[in-house]
């Protein structure tokens, strides 16, 4: 799909997905970055029944993050992707070490 049709797409007005062409606008990130994202199911944003990617809020969140790693350390996307992913994973262990401290 090129370009064009997907600036042409957008998601229905109650909708809090974001289509690519918002997505790569918001994070600054290029189209096949975000494209190599999804291949690698990095995100995993809905798709349209006309084969329009739709992202979450969460996906948004996560794709500014990485842009931001990339180009503040001069890393690739996959390189940012797997940072990314660490700092979640230690955020996870970081809340459940809290929960366990409560119950002491």
């Amino acid at each position: 799909m090129d370009m064009e049709k997907r600036a042409e797409a957008q998601p229905p007005s109650s909708s809090k997905r974001l289509v690519i062409t918002q997505v790569i606008e918001m994070t600054g990130l290029e189209e096949t970055a975000v494209l190599e994202l999804i291949s690698m199911e990095w995100v995993k944003p809905a798709t349209t029944g006309d084969g329009h990617y739709l992202f979450e809020t969460r996906d948004l969140y996560r794709l500014n993050k990485l842009s931001r790693l990339c180009k503040d350390l001069e890393i690739t996307t996959t390189g940012g992707s797997i940072i990314v992913d660490l700092l979640e994973r230690v955020e996870r262990l970081e809340s459940r070490i809290e929960e366990m401290r409560k119950l002491i």
